[in-house]
């Protein structure tokens, strides 16, 4: 072993916006160390933290999260309060069931129940 995982860092526009809704999706408070440096320390995980940089997303993320709950709807409809954007319908296959969703800034994550 090298290490163990001390940070998932975001890069994105606006650290503090992004804190704030992850905050309300996971859970935690959004804390601004710097005005280009935010994070969330959400119950049972690891930090989460929002790096200011200049250039925009472009692509589909190559890793995303996956935020597990009872009920994707009633799930999807709290997301979409804090700010996010649904993508397509609900999926099912035979691991569960999951929604893909955007969070204010674009990137992908989904609600999934297996």
């Amino acid at each position: 072993m090298i290490g163990r995982i001390d940070e998932v860092v975001v890069d994105c526009a606006e650290p503090l916006v992004l804190a704030r809704f992850w905050a309300g999706v996971l859970g935690g408070e959004a804390v601004e160390r710097h005005p280009s440096w935010s994070f969330i320390d959400p119950p049972g995980w690891t930090r989460l933290a929002f790096q200011k940089v200049p250039e925009a997303k472009t692509a589909k993320n190559r890793l995303h999260l996956d935020v597990e709950v009872p009920d994707i709807a009633a799930a999807t409809s709290q997301a979409e309060a804090l700010g996010a954007r649904r993508v397509g319908e609900i999926h099912h296959d035979d691991a569960g069931s999951y929604q893909v969703l955007l969070d204010p800034e674009g990137n992908e994550w989904c609600l999934v129940n297996s």
